[in-house]
């Protein structure tokens, strides 16, 4: 999926002065991006009523943004290596933050829709030109610097929601976009003086039919379950589902024949199947739906049940953040002690209990600590997990470890694509909405809980590799 860091004469060498300089800009693009999905969540239904759009098309405003991720992911690299990784990088930064503006102007769901694909496109072109840059700075030291650069994400999930929350209580959902302009104008502005391009290297080709079969199966799936749950079962519902599931059906056929025909394919065929590779994927699909998935959703789910105010509900992703943040600390240490097998079953049965908490009702207590509770026991599972199931895929396959790592990547964020777009559907047909997503919940919690049992069955492995 993604380009790997070609080891060129300098990245060997020392590394360059303002190496640290030019980390907090890149760093500070990737909190852009991160903030920007979570603070999107607390909005939902307010943007829903003020555009008076079915809730299922509002979180297309998410569920849009992860599929321009995902298609651009593998444009970025070759990009990055025809043009060089500073252009694109900037580029993509400018780009992303003109498209947040749009967002804010936007005055319906279809030009909002489209700009949130847009900027997903821009975030996802700008991840591995930033990787490149940070690994052509520190030289020897890229493998430190590449890790400290993915607490960024954390940081971002957990800043997002409580300043999403904080601005549409006290000011709209507009504002919520706006917050990332001063930062992309900053980020381009010292990037322009700060950021050296690293070496280029020859681009490989670009699979189009590859992309454009996958991105007909996600928007033609989005496109079903989106209308099956606002239409319903009524005959102008049907006229448009069953056409899309037709065509999202067919679009997946012709996908996967394409990956088991082309080598070089955006999808490599044999990352997909065969020596614990299928049972990795399908770990990482439910684990996007629960990760990704649950952190759009949780805002949701606490104002449709519970009636909570957007700032409150906003907070408790706070919770998962933070979680996540100490636990994956404490996985990465042992993971050469444990191996990855035991931290990930340990992690994803938190992840089930945290799941199954949320959708329970409360106990003894107010459904703000209770949920707090769940998202914070979610965000140590998902902190255990994500280590462990990135080492057990590398483990797999170590000679395809940048193809993996985008794989891993795909596969996440289409898990949060059906989470998203399965439950918004589901809470808008419901005369229960609250109810109706402590079932999707559950659901998912017993997905969770049987691809467990089947990850038990990967190999484990101990010491450095």
């Amino acid at each position: 999926m993604t380009e790997s860091v070609r080891d060129t004469p300098h990245t060997a060498a020392e590394p360059l002065p303002r190496r640290h300089a030019v980390f907090a800009v890149v760093a500070l693009a990737l909190l852009m991006a991160a903030q920007d999905q979570t603070a999107v969540a607390t909005a939902l239904t307010t943007v829903s009523a003020d555009l008076r759009t079915d809730l299922a098309w509002t979180g297309w405003i998410i569920t849009g943004y992860a599929v321009g991720q995902i298609l651009a992911l593998p444009l970025g690299g070759r990009l990055s290596a025809r043009f060089g990784a500073r252009r694109v990088f900037l580029l993509a930064i400018a780009a992303f933050t003109v498209l947040t503006c749009l967002c804010a102007l936007s005055p319906g769901i279809g030009p909002l829709i489209a700009c949130r694909f847009l900027q997903g496109v821009a975030g996802g072109v700008m991840l591995p030109a930033a990787n490149a840059i940070v690994a052509h700075h520190y030289g020897r030291d890229r493998d430190r610097a590449l890790a400290l650069f993915t607490s960024v994400l954390p940081i971002g999930a957990i800043l997002g929601p409580l300043l999403g929350g904080l601005v549409l209580t006290i000011w709209s959902w507009h504002a919520i976009f706006l917050m990332n302009a001063p930062l992309g104008i900053v980020v381009v502005v010292a990037g322009a003086f700060l950021v050296l391009d690293p070496p280029r290297s020859a681009p490989g080709r670009l699979d189009v039919r590859g992309i454009a079969l996958l991105l007909g199966t996600l928007v033609t799936g989005m496109v079903a379950i989106t209308v099956l749950g606002t239409a319903g079962l009524e005959p102008a519902g049907i006229a448009v589902v069953v056409p899309a599931a037709l065509l999202a059906v067919a679009a997946g056929y012709l996908f996967v024949r394409h990956a088991r025909r082309r080598t070089d394919a955006v999808v490599p065929w044999r990352l997909i199947a065969g020596r614990g590779l299928g049972i990795m994927n399908s770990t990482n699909l439910l684990l996007g739906a629960a990760m990704i998935g649950f952190g759009a959703l949780l805002p949701l789910y606490a104002q449709t049940r519970y009636g909570m105010a957007p700032l409150a509900a906003g907070a408790l992703l706070a919770g998962r953040a933070a979680g996540s943040v100490v636990s994956s600390g404490v996985s990465v240490a042992l993971l050469r002690r444990t191996g990855h097998r035991p931290l990930l079953l340990c992690g994803m049965g938190i992840v089930v209990t945290g799941l199954l908490l949320a959708a329970a009702p409360p106990v003894g207590t107010t459904p703000e600590i209770w949920l707090l509770v769940a998202a914070t026991l979610l965000g140590i599972g998902t902190g255990l997990t994500a280590p462990a199931a990135n080492n057990a895929g590398m483990h797999l396959v170590p000679g395809d470890v940048a193809a993996m790592s985008g794989l891993r990547i795909m596969f996440r964020q289409v898990g949060g694509i059906a989470a998203v777009s399965a439950t918004t559907a589901a809470v808008a047909a419901a005369s229960s909405p609250g109810i109706a997503g402590a079932v999707a919940l559950v659901v998912l919690a017993a997905l969770l809980a049987g691809i467990t049992l089947v990850a038990a069955r990967l190999p484990n492995r101990r010491g450095r590799w």
